[in-house]
């Protein structure tokens, strides 16, 4: 793997661990809280966690762009060869309701993919990170993501509409897992903990990029409803409809995933 990789994923890696823990400070302390846009909750843990990512990553790497929930876009991050992706605290909503499924998210993008990623999931103490072409880990330990046996009863975690579609599919889907984080949701497929991820319509790439090179270098796939690969650091930054699966699973999945979320667009204009 380049070596701008490898230095890369070390600073983004104890970047994200600082931000993490300044966020942990905040867990379960009542943090000051507002809505942003329609319906969007933000904290002060993670505006001081984007604050100091922002200027500990810039600071090392002035040339980089930068993309982040919590910091206003600007296309100057279309014309730089690398851009840091950011989600400071991504699961706000779980994080302020006590949940530990929270993590800060940080990935470099290069030509619309990551190159290395991690995520900071402090308040259960894990680090999971990833190079392209060098594995994904967990706390230091390789993570594979295996296909399932015939006939097994397969891990997923979604919103409710993806699970009745797969199972209406022909898919034996267990009791479906509840994570108010996307990024670490997606990271439990790497991890070998669900063998199906999925993501409603308008994720972005702050959500994404950390965990889509997770599962990848995992063994995995992260997808959209055509089973085509996840592209970033485009002018707009949002996604329709994503399927996580451990191997084996990426084509049957992305179907059923795709109609279901055509059918919620249906009734919502109607």
């Amino acid at each position: 793997m380049p070596d701008a990789d490898v230095e890369d994923l070390a600073l983004i890696a104890a970047a994200a661990e600082a931000a993490g823990r300044i966020a942990l400070a905040f867990f379960g302390n009542q943090p000051r809280a507002w809505t942003k846009g329609a319906d969007s909750p933000v904290t002060e843990a993670d505006i001081a966690s984007d604050r100091y990512l922002h200027e500990t990553l810039l600071a090392a790497r002035p040339g980089y762009g930068w993309l982040s929930e919590e910091t206003a876009d600007t296309p100057d991050r279309l014309t730089r060869e690398r851009v840091f992706i950011v989600d400071p605290i991504d699961g706000t909503r779980g994080f302020m309701a006590g949940s530990l499924d929270w993590c800060v998210s940080v990935a470099v993008v290069e030509q619309g993919r990551p190159v290395a990623g991690v995520l900071s999931v402090p308040a259960r103490g894990e680090l999971f990170e990833a190079t392209l072409g060098g594995g994904a880990r967990l706390n230091g330990r390789p993570l594979h993501a295996f296909a399932p046996e015939a006939g097994a009863v397969l891990r997923f975690a979604g919103p409710m509409r993806h699970h009745r579609a797969l199972t209406g599919a022909g898919f034996a889907l267990g009791e479906r897992r509840v994570t108010p984080s996307l990024a670490y949701r997606l990271a439990l497929v790497a991890a070998g903990r669900l063998d199906i991820a999925t993501a409603s319509a308008d994720a972005r790439d702050w959500d994404l990029a950390a965990a889509d090179l997770l599962v990848h270098e995992a063994g995995g796939t992260l997808h959209d409803a055509a089973g085509l690969p996840v592209r970033y650091n485009r002018p707009d930054p949002r996604h329709g409809a994503l399927v996580a699966t451990v191997p084996g699973l990426t084509e049957a999945t992305a179907g059923p995933v795709g109609r279901a979320e055509a059918e919620a667009e249906r009734r919502r204009q109607s």
